[in-house]
C-alpha cells in the first residue's frame, strides 16, 4: 500500500481559483464562474464520491481584504463550511494570482499587508475547519514572477523586472509562512512551481545551449531563494521549505527561443527524471500540484503522469501525491472559451456536473494501480517532517 502519511488521498483534485486582472482590466474570479462558490459542498461530496479525499482551493484576498487592515471572510463561508461539513482536507492558496487593487505590488506596504491577511486566514481556517492544516502561500511563484514582472502579462504589469518580483514574491512567501505559524505552528506547506525542461537542437552554438541551460536551471531560483541559498539579505532559510508542488502540463518542455516539444522529441526528458533532479536538489517529499490537458487527449496525460509518479516512487524518489488541475471545467482566462479540462464540466442551476467518463475510468485504474504500489524504502519518512 502506497504511503499516504501526507494527504487524505493520494490523488487530490484542484479548484482552479485565480483572481487576477486580464489586460482589459477585466478581474478574473474563476471560483466564482465555475459556481464552485455556490456549490462548494456539493463540489467536495462529488470528489469524495469517486475516492479523493484531498483538494487544492482557494481563498480570494481581494475579496477578503477589500479594505485595508479588514477582513471579510463571508466570501470562503462556502468553502470553510464544505471542508467542515464533509471533512474534506483542503490545501488553501493564500494567493492565486491576484491581490487587492489598492496594493502596489513591489511596495513593502504589500507584504505587511499579504502577513496580516495570511494571519487572518490561518486563523479562520484553523478555528473552522479540522485539521492538518496545510497552505499553500504563493502559487507558483516562478510563473508569476514572470507573467507580472518580466512579460506584463498579469499584474502588475512589468517588462523587465522578473528577478525584482520574484524576490519580492519569496519575501512575500516567508512573511506569509511566519503569518501562518504564528497562529498555526503545526501548519503544513506546499511550495508550488512548474517543472520545467528547455531543450536546444544538437547542432545549436555553445552559447545558445548554455542560456537554455541557464534558463532552465532559473526554474529553482524561487525554492533557492526560499531556503537562502540563492540571495540570503531576502531572510530565506531551509525550514521555510516543507513539501515541494511540481506542476506539469503537456507545455512545460519547449526548445530555448522556440515552441514547446512532445513526448515524441527525442529531446524530451521523462518527468520521472525531473522529479528525481528536484528530490536530489532540496530532499523534501514531492507531489505533482497540478497536471492536466484539454479535451480528448485528458486519459492518456493522466496515465503517462501516473506511469512517470510510478517510475519515480520505484527508483526512490518519494512522490506522496497526484492532483488533477483543474478538476472542473472553466472559462479560459483570456477569452471566456469553454475549457474542458476537468474531470467535472459546468453545473447546472442545482449544482450538478457531468462527468467526464474516460477520464474517470481513468482515474479509477489509476487508484488501483497506486493502491498496490509500495515505496521501496522508508526514506521519505524521514523527511515528511516540518523542516526547522
Amino acid at each position: 500500500m502506497l504511503d499516504c502519511d501526507l494527504f487524505a488521498s493520494f490523488f487530490l483534485g484542484g479548484f482552479e481559483c485565480s483572481t487576477h486582472s486580464r489586460r482589459d482590466g477585466t478581474r478574473l474570479d474563476l471560483i466564482a464562474s465555475t459556481c464552485h462558490d455556490r456549490f462548494a459542498e456539493l463540489d467536495y461530496r462529488r470528489l469524495q464520491s469517486e475516492g479523493i479525499n484531498a483538494c487544492r482551493d482557494g481563498l480570494r484576498w481581494h475579496l477578503i481584504g477589500r479594505e485595508q487592515g479588514k477582513f471579510d471572510f463571508s466570501s470562503a463561508r462556502p468553502q470553510l463550511d464544505a471542508a467542515r461539513q464533509t471533512g474534506m482536507q483542503v490545501i488553501w492558496d493564500l494567493l492565486h494570482y491576484g491581490w487587492p487593487e489598492y496594493l502596489d505590488a513591489l511596495s513593502a506596504n504589500y507584504i505587511d499587508s499579504f502577513a496580516e491577511y495570511c494571519r487572518a486566514a490561518a486563523r479562520t481556517i484553523s478555528s473552522e475547519t479540522p485539521g492538518p492544516h496545510w497552505f499553500s502561500v504563493v502559487n507558483e511563484p516562478s510563473f508569476l514572477c514572470w507573467a507580472g514582472g518580466e512579460v506584463g502579462l498579469f499584474p502588475p504589469s512589468l517588462k523587465g523586472h522578473g528577478n525584482e518580483f520574484k524576490k519580492q514574491l519569496i519575501r512575500a512567501t516567508i512573511a506569509g509562512i511566519e503569518a501562518v505559524r504564528d497562529v498555526v505552528p503545526e501548519a503544513r506547506f506546499l511550495q508550488v512551481d512548474p517543472l520545467v525542461n528547455i531543450v536546444t537542437d544538437p547542432e545549436a552554438p555553445a552559447h545558445l545551449k548554455a542560456e537554455a541551460e541557464g534558463y532552465r536551471q532559473a526554474q529553482f531560483d524561487c525554492t533557492n531563494i526560499l531556503t537562502g541559498a540563492l540571495h540570503p539579505e531576502i531572510g530565506g532559510h531551509p525550514r521555510y521549505l516543507d513539501v515541494i508542488g511540481c506542476n506539469y502540463y503537456v507545455h512545460n518542455q519547449w526548445v530555448y527561443h522556440g515552441r514547446y516539444i512532445e513526448r515524441t522529441d527525442f529531446r524530451y526528458k521523462p518527468l520521472y527524471r525531473m522529479l528525481n533532479e528536484v528530490w536530489e536538489r532540496y530532499e523534501r517529499p514531492l507531489m505533482i500540484a497540478e497536471t492536466g490537458i484539454e479535451d480528448g487527449r485528458r486519459p492518456e496525460w493522466f496515465a503517462y503522469v501516473c506511469g512517470e509518479v510510478e517510475t519515480a516512487i520505484r527508483l526512490g524518489t518519494p512522490v506522496n501525491g497526484i492532483c488533477l488541475y483543474p478538476i472542473m471545467n472553466h472559462p479560459g482566462w483570456a477569452d471566456d472559451r469553454h475549457c474542458h479540462n476537468g474531470l467535472w464540466d459546468y453545473c447546472n442551476e442545482v449544482g450538478s456536473r457531468k462527468i467526464y467518463s474516460p477520464l474517470a475510468d481513468e482515474l479509477r485504474r489509476q487508484q488501483a494501480r497506486f493502491d498496490r504500489l509500495v515505496f521501496p524504502s522508508d526514506r521519505d519518512r524521514e523527511v515528511a517532517g516540518v523542516y526547522v
